[in-house]
Parts: C-alpha cells; structure tokens; sequence
C-alpha cells in the first residue's frame, strides 16, 4: 500500500514570474547558489539528464556538473514526486523545465524552474536525510524572509511547502549574477552601497535574537581551542581579543537586520544594485558588522586595501578599529575551532573551507595588531 504523505503548505502573496527585485548567484566557493540570469534554452557547461524523469507535462531538468563547496546537491528530478507537484501547485502551473544550481553549504535541492504558464521561481529544498539540521534551516530563513518588507535588497518569499520530512521554500527567480573572485571594484562597490542601505534599516523582523546572543558560541572559539591544548598561534592573544568582541557586540546593540554570513556566493549583482540571498542566521545586530564580515573574502581573494575600506566606509568608518580587529579575531577562533570537528553529513568539504578561512582571517588579524598599539588592541 502506498503510504500516505502529509502535505502543509503556505502561500507568501503570489508568483509573478521574474520578481521585481533581483535574486541569485555562483561564481566561487558557493552556499546555496544559483547562476545569475535568464535561464538559457541550454545552460552552458549544463548536461541534460533524463527529460522525461519530472512529473508534469514536458518536465525537462537540466543538471550542473560543478561539485558544490560543501557537498554533492540534489537535482529537480532527485526530489520525490509529491514535492514537485506540491511545487507546481504553489506555483499555479505544472513545473516543466528545472535548471539545478550546483555549489554550496547545502545538500539539498537548489533550482530555477518554469511552469507551464511561463512563471518562474527559485525552489530549494532539504529534508533530514540529506542533514539533520538543514531543515530547521529552510523553516529559519522562511520565517524571516516572510517579515520582509519591500525595498530591502533580498528575494520575495512566494511560499513554503512541508511534505512529510521535506521542508521547500519557494522564492522569486531574479534576474542576477554572482560577484566574481577575485572581487572586483565595481562589483564591491555595489554591494557595499547596498549594505549601507540594509544598514540603515531598524529591524523589522519580530523575535530574532540579537548578534550578541547569537553569535556568543562562535566568538568562544578561540576559548575552546585553548581549552583543549591545541597548537594554535597567538592563541593567547585571539582568547583575549574573542572577550572583547563579545563586549563590543553587546554595547553596540540590536540596531538593524544583519545577515552575518556574507560571501559571493550568498549575493547577487543585478542591474538595480545587490540583492542578498539564504538569511536562516539572521538577527538584529550592529550596523557595521555585515561590512564587516563581507571583507573577509574580500581580503581573502586579495585586490583591496580591506583596511582603508574599514577606515572610510559610512558603515565602519567611526567604529574604533581595535573593536573591529577584536572581532575579526573572534572569528578566528569560530573557523579554527569548527575546522576541526568532524564534517557535517552531506558536506564533506565544509570543514576544509572552514581552516583556510580561520589561516588566512589569522593572517589579517596579525598584520592588523602589527601596525596598532599592542598595549591597547586588547583592551575593552
């Protein structure tokens, strides 16, 4: 007997096709992405995979070959049946053709879909199978985006859908493309201009917890690594710092909506500016700490003098540098202390990104301490 599967749906205002604002990525190390644009009658370096395996009418998908940074993803044709149907439900008309996006943090399904009638969407879905964690994930991300008012540079949520242990979310398709790496001038620029504006924005989602709370685990890495022993330079001095911006991030308090996980791969250029994607670690924190955490990458990849940014920009150009430098090591310590756990199901390569990302942010906050006064860099 065939078992039965129970389905909950919700509907967030109504699929337009292309949304008004602009949407998704991959170009570079990616978490949740999708290639910019226009999906192409034939995407380039994309294989077709069994054209007829969706249920609907002419169902096409076609599949990406590129290995995701932290796992292999599922494809359209990979999701049960009742989930690609609840989706053409939602969406108001069969989905016929489904473009995977490989790349990302995530396991699960990422695809830009066309239905029958010409509307388009970006659908990701997890269950538990796939991480035991990614679903709450989806369930995070929707809450947030739902409270979103328009304006802000993020995808319209069009709805959400539960089938037995899958969680889907169902986005507007945008027409964008991912900043590439190295970043470019233009490219930042846009995207810090587009962080200003977010900056600027008082919180307008109800219950999320502030950066300080949030974050307060992570910025005890450094604490953990001492703790047990390891073998890290300037341990010490990272613990010391690692206090100190956990102060910082409770003085400084829950003034606007932050995303905390910036990176190429979470943004999209479009031609009305950047628009940011995947919010499941969202909370109300400091203006300047999206800026902040987005330089990261961009000191990572090279091209840009992080530190003069952090000087000038509206977002971090008044925040006491030594509070800045505090909390990039505090991070240090979350990406070395993570880097050494074993790795998430589904994401074999999440904790090799982790330990390049912990060595080289190590690298800028000792060329940081360097030109500051070591006396005082520690200091609250």
């Amino acid at each position: 007997m065939r078992a039965r599967m129970r389905r909950r749906s919700r509907v967030i205002g109504r699929s337009r096709g292309r949304g008004r604002r602009s949407c998704r990525r991959l170009c570079g190390p990616a978490a949740d992405s999708r290639s910019g644009g226009r999906p192409p009658a034939r995407a380039p370096g994309l294989r077709r995979v069994q054209p007829n395996s969706v249920v609907g009418p002419a169902a096409v998908c076609q599949c990406g070959g590129v290995v995701a940074s932290g796992g292999h993803r599922l494809c359209w044709v990979d999701l049960p049946a009742v989930v690609r149907r609840g989706v053409g439900e939602l969406l108001g008309a069969a989905v016929t053709h489904a473009w995977s996006q490989a790349g990302g943090f995530s396991p699960g399904s990422a695809d830009r879909v066309r239905t029958a009638k010409g509307g388009r969407a970006f659908v990701k879905a997890v269950s538990a199978e796939q991480n035991p964690d990614t679903p709450a994930m989806h369930r995070a991300e929707a809450r947030i985006c739902a409270q979103l008012p328009e304006g802000l540079p993020v995808p319209r949520l069009l709805g959400v859908l539960e089938v037995d242990c899958w969680v889907v979310l169902v986005q507007e398709d945008v027409d964008g493309r991912p900043p590439c790496l190295p970043w470019q001038g233009d490219d930042l620029h846009t995207v810090l201009g587009a962080l200003t504006t977010l900056a600027a924005t008082p919180c307008p989602v109800v219950d999320v917890p502030d950066a300080g709370a949030a974050l307060d685990h992570d910025l005890r890495g450094a604490d953990r690594l001492a703790a047990d022993g390891s073998n890290v330079e300037s341990l010490d001095t990272l613990c010391a710092l690692s206090e100190r911006a956990r102060h910082v991030l409770a003085r400084d308090g829950a003034r606007t909506l932050v995303h905390t996980d910036l990176r190429a791969d979470n943004i999209l250029i479009t031609e009305r500016g950047a628009v940011f994607v995947d919010w499941p670690w969202a909370c109300a924190g400091p203006v300047w700490l999206d800026t902040l955490l987005l330089l990261i990458e961009v000191e990572r990849h090279g091209g840009h003098d992080v530190d003069a940014l952090l000087s000038s920009l509206p977002t971090t150009g008044g925040i006491d540098p030594a509070d800045l430098t505090a909390v990039l090591a505090g991070f240090v310590g979350y990406f070395l202390d993570a880097a050494r756990r074993p790795s998430p199901p589904g994401l074999p390569r999440l904790r090799r990104f982790q330990r390049e990302q912990g060595e080289a942010l190590l690298g800028w906050v000792q060329h940081r301490i360097s030109r500051s006064d070591h006396r005082t860099v520690g200091r609250r």
